[in-house]
């Protein structure tokens, strides 16, 4: 027969367990049952997680809260799905207290919680607190978490969250003995000094270059000797980029949420600029290691990819790149999952013409010249290098314009012209239905309905396939960046002068 006593010792309350960006649906169940005095934690825990019980008995403990003499048992359910990580401390002492009466269990069974608990009851903020408030929001439950992840959960809207620096207060706000206010969003504003184009000397093309591979998404490699200012103009690109819009702060913010980089307080609408070094592992490039986490490409979504000494990247971490450039996601694979995060970024590819980097100066180049060129430069496979939009030879500035004054465009005037062209873009593909934001993304029919090319443009890009000997890739990569050129001359029609500009910037390195 039903033991209605016995049910009624069950609380339960929901979090979250992170599969990638997906936050499955976690129920935290605590039973208190006669027996030998003992408090356990099943449903596949991991260290972190088992380690909880103890937080939470030392918690309660400086609270002057006493367990009883009786079986306690903590179900995280479904079982057969592994829980990784301290967030599931506060769910578990909720679950506790509701068990034994000291909050009423009604709400916090339509609650959701995640928080680390400290030893003497404080919180503890956590990595997951936004993707944890859109499931939170999704079921329609409140959301409870320290007080350092308020900001960042709060910027959702779509729940009611209460932030709480201890545990006591939470149970105070509980209880109602005294109401929190729920709390606020919060957005960074960056303080960073962003470096202004202005400060470029000379490297006038190369600017040029910068800004049509801002204002479409097109991927740039830069070549050019050591000191002739690659590193100097990628370093300027955050300074003309516009600010990320709403959904695009909330994407790039739910994958830097789980990489525990949102600790400012709040969201920011600053493109990310991500710029690993050339020693960097595969898996801190692409994602994996220990529970799948995203790597800089997936860190660099909505933003830019810097990669200096492109070449000197290890082959298998190269060739990696090629499918994610393609389709804007990349899998990280695991013994017991897939996870799949997004990585939608501007990649700025910098390197020497060869190893010593004295190509071009034959009173400097070395005795190989100009084998060594052609070896350094065939790190980069072809299908690798077709995947570039834009490529530059960057010359070394000369002596003279090093003592001219800065002179040049200041970056806010041309992230003016990036920001019309991009509204441009916008609009084009909202009328069309298309689910594309920048000229990048646009390919098979949607390409043919934006970037068919007059006349005069279609015979110049006809003639330049035939000549060079272009690949399908490279074709509609021209036609794309030919968009992206009209665009910002302002111009509905892509005609021939458009075309010309795209073909010179495939040129460098061979055809393709």
């Amino acid at each position: 027969m039903f033991d209605t006593a016995r049910a009624e010792s069950l609380a339960r309350i929901n979090t979250v367990a992170f599969e990638g960006l997906e936050a499955r649906r976690v129920e935290v169940q605590c039973a208190i049952t006669p027996g030998i005095p003992a408090f356990a934690v099943v449903g596949l825990p991991d260290k972190a997680v088992s380690e909880a019980r103890e937080r939470v008995r030392t918690a309660l403990s400086a609270m002057a809260i006493a367990l009883p003499s009786k079986r306690i048992t903590v179900n995280l359910s479904p079982a057969d799905l592994p829980k990784e990580g301290s967030h599931f401390d506060l769910p578990i002492a909720l679950a506790l207290l509701a068990a034994l009466d000291i909050i009423p269990r009604e709400k916090v069974e339509e609650a959701m919680a995640l928080g680390e608990l400290s030893l003497d009851g404080s919180l503890v903020a956590v990595i997951g607190a936004l993707p944890t408030a859109l499931a939170a929001g999704e079921d329609g439950r409140v959301l409870y978490c320290p007080q350092g992840c308020g900001a960042e959960a709060a910027w959702v809207g779509a729940t009611t969250v209460y932030a709480a620096p201890d545990l006591a207060r939470l149970i105070a706000h509980l209880t109602e003995r005294a109401p929190m206010e729920p709390a606020r969003p919060g957005e960074v504003v960056a303080t960073a000094h962003l470096k202004c184009l202005s400060e470029v000397r000379g490297q006038e093309r190369a600017k040029r270059a910068l800004e049509i591979a801002a204002a479409g998404r097109h991927h740039l490699l830069m070549v050019g000797a050591p000191g002739s200012g690659k590193s100097m103009l990628a370093a300027r690109l955050p300074g003309i980029l516009p600010a990320l819009s709403a959904p695009e702060a909330l994407e790039t913010s739910m994958i830097h949420s789980l990489a525990g980089l949102l600790d400012d307080g709040g969201i920011s609408r600053t493109r990310p600029f991500r710029a690993p070094h050339h020693t960097a592992s595969m898996a801190a490039i692409v994602g994996g290691g220990r529970g799948a986490k995203p790597g800089e490409i997936s860190l660099a979504h909505n933003g830019v990819l810097f990669l200096d000494e492109f070449p000197e990247y290890p082959r298998a971490v190269l060739e990696t790149l090629r499918q994610p450039i393609e389709t804007g996601d990349v899998v990280v694979a695991r013994a017991n999952a897939h996870v799949t995060y997004p990585c939608r970024f501007l990649l700025i590819a910098a390197a020497n013409p060869c190893r010593c980097g004295q190509l071009y100066d034959a009173a400097q180049a070395c005795g190989r010249a100009p084998l060594c060129g052609a070896d350094y430069m065939g790190r980069i496979s072809g299908p690798l290098m077709d995947r570039f939009d834009l490529r530059l030879e960057v010359p070394p500035v000369a002596y003279a314009d090093l003592d001219l004054p800065a002179t040049g465009e200041r970056s806010a005037v041309v992230a003016k012209r990036i920001a019309a062209a991009r509204a441009v873009q916008a609009a084009r593909f909202s009328a069309l239905g298309a689910s594309a934001r920048v000229n990048a993304d646009a390919e098979g029919t949607l390409l043919d309905q934006i970037a068919t090319p007059d006349t005069a443009g279609k015979a110049m890009l006809l003639q330049a396939a035939e000549r060079f000997k272009l690949t399908a890739r490279g074709y509609h990569r021209i036609l794309r960046l030919a968009r992206t050129i009209a665009d910002l001359e302002g111009d509905e029609t892509i005609g021939q002068p458009h075309i010309a500009e795209a073909v010179g910037y495939r040129l460098m390195g061979g055809a393709g």
